[in-house]
């Protein structure tokens, strides 16, 4: 069925400790990527997918500060910030043939000129994630839905890394999230949704879907607006 044009793009962040898992590129979870998102364009849809940067991110963080110890916040963001920006540039290659020519790195204002099926988006500057540049996405072309791509299949009220039965949580409010999250930005934190765009998202009204990326099916089943696995942040 092709998608009617009044329809909004999908916003898609993905994680990059999916693109990057162990500082290596995990090339058979872009081949899938490639051939979901080749698919949804083929039917008519249009996305823009933001990159994160991952064990990318902590790798240049921990070498420099092994080598002059103590940085700033704005240091540590500015290295996370270019590696999501090698994983955009990656993705832009990736679909070079229907993707915008290029990557999104301000946010200022609307990109006008966007006509091509697929818009990538990476890090912006200091004091928030990617998180935050889809939820400005998300406002500036009126979206009302994020699906977040991580590397677990909910968020969880403990850290499961830690707490072996850390119950999943299904459904939550923005006000709850806050509560599970705090208010305030910690470069290289592994968040599961950046607190600073929580409150704009919160503000906006908007729906974050957060799931496993590396379940493909389960994806398709969100774009398709099937039941799936994955934890709903909304509106209260």
């Amino acid at each position: 069925m092709v998608r009617k044009q009044n329809e909004s793009p999908i916003i898609i962040s993905v994680g990059g400790s999916l693109i990057v898992p162990n500082g290596g590129i995990d090339d058979q979870f872009l081949s899938k990527l490639n051939r979901l998102i080749r698919r949804e364009v083929e039917a008519g849809k249009r996305f823009c997918l933001i990159t994160g940067g991952g064990k990318t991110t902590r790798h240049y963080q921990k070498a420099c500060q092994a080598v002059v110890g103590k940085m700033s916040h704005e240091d540590l963001d500015w290295l996370g910030i270019h590696a999501t920006r090698l994983n955009g540039h990656l993705l832009r290659t990736i679909f070079q043939d229907i993707a915008h020519p290029r990557v999104i790195d301000h946010y200022d204002n609307k990109l006008e000129n966007w006509r091509e099926p697929i818009l990538i988006g990476a890090g912006w500057k200091p004091g928030w994630s990617t998180d935050y540049n889809a939820v400005i996405l998300a406002r500036n072309y009126g979206i009302k839905l994020i699906i977040n791509l991580t590397n677990v299949n909910w968020v969880y009220e403990n850290d499961p890394k830690k707490v072996i039965h850390a119950k999943p949580i299904k459904r939550l409010s923005w006000t709850r999230m806050e509560k599970l999250v705090g208010k305030k930005w910690i470069p290289g934190l592994n968040f599961p949704f950046d607190p600073v765009a929580i409150q704009m998202a919160k503000k906006l009204k908007l729906t974050v879907i957060i799931t496993n990326g590396r379940n493909f099916d389960n994806l398709q089943k969100i774009i398709d607006g099937r039941d799936f696995i994955g934890t709903v942040i909304e509106p209260s």
